[in-house]
């Protein structure tokens, strides 16, 4: 007789970074949200314990052959692991795949548009591949498919008033003395201390544009033992062709200053070959569908008819219709992916999945409604209810309220941070977590209200108004604005209605002094952490070195003081060429980046080496510097206490990395400052904190201009932006500007709507 399977995945004795010893029976074949306040251990569990050993043990079941390719998991800290489902996780990691890789190539709807033209496409280019602009039968033979042409910017690679002597020759690898620049300055051909500008017509065009092997050098002057070519000839055979991220330092600097990129002349970055170009159907191309945004082409499919084809169309209009659902309407297939936010990129591989005949699955999403719209919120919540209705087991980490109101199953951690958190505090139904005595519950129930002290705006006819005119970056509609000094204003509206564009596209360059607080990665080596971000480790190494009487290199861990084996990173990088590089604790050191001379010298019982595992919370507690404790203390007021100082910074989330350039900007109040939406990854309870830290920008004389989605913090704001109706080309407008109060009052787009309904919920 075969056992009954348990329908739950069984958890005994999670450790696993803060967790504390937690057991947990999470329900299958269940839509299950897992919340709780920012660094409560909601990730620790989902991804690094459930997630990680279902993948590590997928993984064992190939061979050793195949195990050495694919990616690596350590053992998570757990006692006990039953009855998982493979896992598929749906993160909010930037697509990658390179310059070729598309929306139409991520989510397989361009392989059907491909498929749909090699049928029906007038006159036929061939088969589906000749449609393809991967594939050398498609691909356009003067930009190989990628849509664009370099071209090199003479004048920025030549100096004309320069000598080649006095470096002439702009791009690194061609300054005097290098190999290079001896082609040129030991020709024969030129006068080395001559200015370029002097030269001759024939002499120029020797210099720049000589073909390869047509001029040969005087005797005796061949410097570089190759055939004689012109510099532009030469730049752009070597470097035109390479991608800028192929560069480092001054050679990438260099590189984007010279070489400019346009749309490819041949086919007008279409990236497809004439004969793909000119098969229509129904006088449209291909490359006109994937120009166009998903919801003109959920359209157009709807006029194609015919048996033959009548099948490939309906699966076509139903990826379509996905992608509208998920708020992506406004995309086009030919967006490439590395231009997609990481919301975007989640909500696209969801596409994908959502078509798949696989059952019995783990899904596994990291706050899918980032950057959503409430208004595309229900949809998401649908879309995750049909994949549980198809026998998978749905697992999600998420702040917001409508998504938790579905959940068949609701796991709160916390109660607090880091060492505060880590433990279940609720578990049960949604109705049950609405009336717990837990951070979540309490949020819930929290009456939710327009009314405050709203600052008063400048005088409409005054100077104190940035103005924004004649706005058409990307999709804006030749907007005019003003936003109002002093104050916080928010911009909002639905995903691809041109917030974006009209803030990060047009703000700068009005206000250079502006500061953009994004989420993107924070610049810098491995080694970067909290400290070296925000000036710490120059204050503690110096407080060391002061208590110690050593040397303040002994506390650096680049310097004196590092371990040799790791080079004071406390982990070995392995480079693996084709694949994600892997990260290994140091043996030598125990990851504790140190070398044992180091932390040999302690100050009030603890090492250098300790201070680097102090979360914020326990450096206040130890520390009692105030330089020390002023950036401390900022760390703790944007919610960040629960970090270690010595925290790798790439393994931060995009909220979190906001939030630390943020405690950075609290030292120096009163620039104009962008927020790129902040409470992405935060819980009920840290909106809240970040509203009153956002207060004490503007108190303290800072204007605040914040792209955001969120109620409350639109609530919150003196000032409101509305950019829609819709998105892409039926956006890019401006629906409303004005207080809160009135946007309640008389306003009917969809932002006010659900701002009317978010009030009254309260």
């Amino acid at each position: 007789m075969t056992a009954e399977v348990p329908d739950v995945i069984r958890v005994r004795g999670a450790r696993q970074n803060s967790l504390k010893d937690i057991d947990l029976d999470v329900p299958k074949h269940r839509l299950v949200v897992v919340t709780g306040v920012s660094g409560s251990g909601k990730s620790s569990l989902v991804f690094d314990t459930i997630a990680a050993e279902s993948a590590r043990q997928l993984n064992e079941t190939f061979s050793a052959f195949a195990q050495g390719r694919l990616p690596s998991y350590a053992h998570p800290d757990v006692d006990v692991l039953e009855n998982l489902s493979a896992v598929i996780v749906v993160d909010q990691q930037r697509l990658g795949g390179g310059p070729r890789s598309t929306v139409g190539t991520i989510s397989d709807i361009g392989a059907r548009l491909r498929l749909l033209f090699s049928r029906l496409g007038e006159p036929a280019a061939g088969y589906s591949n000749a449609y393809s602009f991967n594939d050398p039968a498609g691909m356009c033979p003067n930009c190989q498919g990628l849509g664009v042409a370099s071209v090199a910017v003479e004048s920025e690679l030549v100096d004309d008033s320069r000598s080649l002597n006095e470096g002439a020759i702009t791009f690194p690898t061609f300054k005097p003395g290098t190999w290079l620049w001896k082609a040129y300055a030991k020709s024969g051909f030129f006068d080395p201390d001559m200015k370029v500008r002097d030269y001759a017509h024939e002499q120029r065009e020797l210099f720049l544009h000589a073909p390869a092997g047509q001029h040969n050098p005087p005797a005796g002057m061949d410097a570089v033992g190759t055939a004689y070519e012109g510099l532009v000839t030469r730049f752009n055979r070597i470097y035109l062709q390479r991608e800028p991220e192929s560069f480092k330092g001054a050679q990438r600097t260099a590189f984007e200053r010279i070489v400019a990129r346009a749309a490819c002349p041949e086919c007008g970055g279409s990236r497809l070959a004439e004969p793909a170009r000119a098969s229509l159907i129904h006088g449209v191309s291909i490359a006109d569908c994937n120009a166009m945004q998903v919801s003109d082409l959920v359209t157009w499919t709807g006029g194609i008819g015919g048996s033959t084809v009548a099948s490939l169309v309906a699966s076509l209009r139903v990826h379509l219709e996905r992608m509208m659902t998920l708020g992506l309407g406004y995309l086009s297939l030919d967006r490439a992916t590395s231009t997609l936010s990481g919301g975007e990129a989640q909500r696209i591989k969801m596409v994908r999945h959502l078509g798949s005949a696989l059952a019995d699955m783990l899904y596994v999403f990291d706050e899918p409604t980032v950057g959503l719209h409430p208004r595309d919120v229900a949809s998401l919540g649908r879309m995750l209810q049909a994949l549980r209705d198809r026998g998978n087991t749905v697992l999600v980490v998420e702040h917001d309220p409508d998504i938790m109101a579905l959940a068949d199953h609701v796991i709160d951690l916390g109660p607090g941070a880091g060492a505060a958190g880590g433990r279940i505090i609720y578990q049960g139904d949604y109705a049950g977590l609405t009336r717990a005595d837990t951070p979540t519950g309490r949020g819930l129930r929290e009456h939710r209200q327009v009314e405050r002290d709203r600052r008063t705006l400048p005088d409409t006819d005054g100077t104190e108004w940035i103005e924004i005119r004649d706005a058409s970056t990307n999709n804006l509609q030749h907007v005019n604005t003003r936003i109002p000094h002093g104050v916080m204003t928010v911009v909002t509206g639905v995903a691809g209605s041109g917030k974006s564009s009209l803030i990060l596209g047009n703000l700068p360059a009005i206000e250079p002094d502006a500061v953009v607080i994004d989420q993107r990665a924070i610049r810098g080596s491995r080694r970067s952490n909290p400290a070296t971000f925000t000036g710490l480790l120059n204050l503690i190494r110096d407080a060391f070195a002061k208590a110690t009487g050593r040397s303040i290199g002994l506390f650096t861990p680049n310097s004196t003081g590092g371990c040799p084996a790791c080079e004071g990173n406390g982990v070995i990088y392995t480079d693996l060429a084709f694949m994600e590089g892997v990260l290994t604790r140091c043996e030598v050191c125990d990851g504790r980046r140190f070398t044992p001379q180091a932390q040999a010298h302690s100050v009030d019982g603890k090492s250098i080496a300790d201070v680097f595992e102090m979360s914020v919370t326990d450096a206040l507690d130890y520390f009692a510097q105030p330089p020390i404790l002023r950036i401390l203390e900022r760390l703790r007021d944007v919610g960040l206490e629960y970090l270690t100082l010595g925290q790798m910074l790439s393994t931060l989330s995009g909220g979190e990395r906001q939030r630390l350039k943020l405690a950075a900007e609290l030292g120096t109040p009163g620039r104009t400052i962008i927020l790129d939406e902040p409470t992405t990854g935060l819980h009920i309870a840290d909106i809240a904190r970040l509203i009153t830290l956002l207060d004490r920008l503007v108190n303290a004389g800072s204007t605040l201009v914040v792209i955001e989605h969120n109620l409350d913090i639109i609530a919150a704001a003196d000032w409101i932006i509305d950019l829609g109706p819709e998105a892409g080309h039926d956006g890019g407008r401006i629906v409303y500007e004005g207080t809160p109060e009135d946007m309640i009052a008389t306003s009917n787009t969809h932002t006010a709507t659900h701002l009317r309904r978010h009030i009254r919920s309260g």
